[in-house]
C-alpha cells in the first residue's frame, strides 16, 4: 500500500497580534496590528526614467556630380580631334569618340558634316541611400541629435571642381619639316600609316620638296588630270583619298601629303613601302 504524502499546501494567514500596554493604572490597552505577510509595492517611475521609444534614423546621401556638357554641330572638313583640341576634350579624340560613337558610327576617322556632338563627360552617378541605423532603445535625444548633425553633413553636396585648363594647340613651322609633322599627327588620329623619312624620300624625288610643283608632259597631263604638289598627286586621286579636316585644294602641302599618304596607304600598305612612281 502506497505511503500517503506527506506534503502539505503552504497557507498565507494574516495575524493579527496584540500589543500590551500596561500604565501606571493599571489599564490594558490592546492595539492591533494588521500586516500583509507576502504584500510588497510596486515603486513609481518618474518621468524621467520611463524608457525611450526606440527611434530608427535614416541618412540619405544624394551624391549626383554631372560633368559640365555641350553639344558640337560639325562642320565641313573637321576632325574629332580637331574639335577635341578646341573644346579641350579631356582623354582627346578617342574619348569623345567613345561618347558620340552612335552618333559617328564604327569609323571614327570619318565624321559627316551636321551631326551634333555631345562634349564633355557623360553624367556619372546615381543616387544611393544610405543604409538605416537604429538607435537602441536606451538611446537619448542627445545622441539622436549628434546623429542627426552627421547626417546632414553627410548629404551635403559636393564642391565641383574646376575644369582642367586647356593645353596650348601645337604649332608647326611653315617648312617641309612643319608639314611633315602635322600631317604625321592628322594621319595618326586616322589609323594612316607611314613615317617621317618614308614621306621625307618620297617628297623628295616627286617634287624636291616644293609644294607647287606639277607635271605637265606625262601621260595623266595629257589626259587633262597633272600631278601636282608635294608627292604629285593627280586631282582624282586627291579627290577619293582627300583626308577630312584638311584643305581641299590639292596644293595645299598638308592635304596634299595625307591624301598621297591614305592613298598609299590603301594600295601599298605604307607610303613606307613606295620607292618609285606609284
Amino acid at each position: 500500500m502506497p505511503a500517503q504524502g506527506k506534503h502539505r499546501r503552504t497557507k498565507s494567514v494574516s495575524l493579527s497580534r496584540g500589543i500590551a500596554a500596561v500604565t501606571t493604572g493599571g489599564a490594558v490597552l490592546a492595539l492591533p496590528l494588521l500586516g500583509a505577510a507576502t504584500a510588497s509595492a510596486a515603486p513609481a517611475h518618474s518621468a524621467a526614467e520611463k524608457a525611450v521609444a526606440p527611434v530608427s534614423v535614416s541618412a540619405q546621401v544624394n551624391s549626383v556630380t554631372k560633368a559640365a556638357s555641350a553639344e558640337h554641330s560639325v562642320a565641313a572638313g573637321e576632325t574629332l580631334s580637331k574639335i577635341a583640341r578646341e573644346h579641350s576634350v579631356s582623354g582627346g579624340w578617342k574619348k569623345l569618340y567613345e561618347n558620340n560613337r552612335k552618333a559617328i558610327g564604327e569609323n571614327p576617322h570619318l565624321i559627316h558634316p551636321g551631326i551634333t556632338l555631345t562634349i564633355g563627360a557623360k553624367a556619372a552617378g546615381a543616387p544611393s541611400d544610405a543604409k538605416a541605423g537604429k538607435a537602441s532603445p536606451s538611446a537619448d535625444r542627445s545622441a539622436t541629435t549628434k546623429r542627426a548633425d552627421r547626417s546632414e553633413r553627410t548629404a551635403a553636396a559636393p564642391v565641383a571642381k574646376a575644369a582642367p585648363a586647356a593645353a596650348a594647340p601645337t604649332t608647326y613651322t611653315n617648312d617641309l619639316d612643319g608639314w611633315i609633322k602635322e600631317s604625321l599627327a592628322i594621319m595618326a588620329e586616322r589609323g594612316i600609316p607611314g613615317s617621317y623619312e618614308g614621306i621625307h624620300r618620297n617628297i623628295i624625288r616627286e617634287s624636291s620638296g616644293n609644294p607647287n610643283a606639277i607635271n605637265n608632259w606625262d601621260s595623266n597631263a595629257v589626259k587633262g588630270t597633272p600631278s601636282k604638289g608635294l608627292l604629285q598627286v593627280i586631282d582624282p586621286t586627291f579627290q577619293a583619298y582627300h583626308v577630312p579636316g584638311t584643305s581641299t585644294d590639292s596644293y595645299d602641302p598638308v592635304a596634299n601629303i595625307t591624301a598621297a599618304c591614305n592613298y598609299a596607304a590603301d594600295r601599298y600598305g605604307s607610303i613606307d613601302n613606295v620607292f618609285g612612281a606609284y
